[in-house]
């Protein structure tokens, strides 16, 4: 009753985070993009379209988070699982289509460089770093539970130090002149984008593959099984994610007694909890003679 009572906790919390998370960075969007298009910085307009992005995204993950918590169907036996690993894969996209504009744009104004105000861009881009951490904070105590709670962390915490980066750009105009700073600033902004997103990429981009996820090892979930006293081979492994937080496997066993076969399933499925399987599904078969410690899949 506790655990049950903890989890509605969690999802409570989350529900809060995502919500807090989105009004705060829609509100500073909108103050971004007009104090960019007024005081014409590209780097206040660049960073202001990441942040979009990031709204996005968080709208994004929260409705996936939401599915997944819908009861499986006749039609969807998982339910709406699935769904948090395609909001990864598309958030992931959505932020590589926003680092080809700002890197389109940078460019264009480093050929045809304007002026801009140094104190406005310092003095709004203060203001999204304190957004920014804010936001990161509300997910970092989750961020290692699922995918898309640690895409929204690494955004909001990547954006906090991108926001950094524009506060110093600011100042730098202001006592300078230097113009050309704008459009660079744009650039970095872009490649801290890039660092931050290929992670998610690679990881939402193997899930949706039904690869193994990442943090699985696939060696010592074999050797978690063999371990069980009985077990005399492992052999047709498959392991693949449900969603961003939930791992399934199937297996064939090997056995020498069939009588013996309710009490190795029972410790199987239970020692496999402790390596991140949550859902197994295991065929038994006997055997005169041990068999191959184990057979990758055919």
């Amino acid at each position: 009753m506790e655990h049950h009572h903890d989890h509605h906790h969690e999802i409570t919390s989350l529900n809060k985070a995502f919500i807090i998370g989105i009004f705060l960075n829609l509100a500073f969007v909108v103050t971004e993009f007009l104090a960019g298009f007024w005081y014409n910085s590209l780097g206040l307009l660049s960073d202001a379209g990441h942040n979009l992005g990031d709204v996005a995204s968080l709208v994004l993950a929260m409705l996936a988070f939401r599915l997944a918590k819908v009861h499986p169907t006749a039609s969807y036996t998982y339910g709406y699982k699935k769904s948090t690993i395609l909001v990864s894969l598309l958030n992931a996209v959505i932020l590589l289509v926003a680092v080809g504009i700002i890197i389109a744009e940078s460019v264009t104004k480093l050929i045809h460089p304007r002026p801009v105000e140094g104190d406005a861009i310092a003095w709004v881009a203060g203001v999204g770093v304190v957004i920014n951490a804010v936001t990161a904070w509300l997910f970092m105590k989750d961020k290692d539970k699922d995918l898309n709670v640690k895409g929204a962390y690494l955004h909001m915490a990547a954006d906090a130090l991108v926001s950094i980066g524009v506060v110093i750009s600011g100042i730098v105009i202001a006592y300078t002149g230097w113009y050309i700073i704008d459009p660079i600033i744009g650039l970095l902004i872009a490649i801290v984008i890039i660092l931050s997103t290929w992670g998610l990429l690679r990881d939402s981009l193997r899930l949706s593959l039904d690869g193994v996820p990442a943090g699985t090892d696939i060696g010592k979930v074999e050797e978690v099984m063999h371990a069980v006293p009985g077990v005399k081979g492992v052999h047709h492994l498959h392991i693949w994610a449900i969603s961003t937080t939930e791992t399934a496997l199937t297996a064939h066993i090997s056995i020498r007694d069939l009588s013996e076969m309710e009490r190795i399933k029972s410790e199987i499925k239970h020692d496999l909890q402790h390596v991140g399987v949550q859902h197994a599904t295991l065929e038994f078969e006997t055997v005169d003679a041990p068999g191959d410690r184990f057979c990758w899949p055919d």
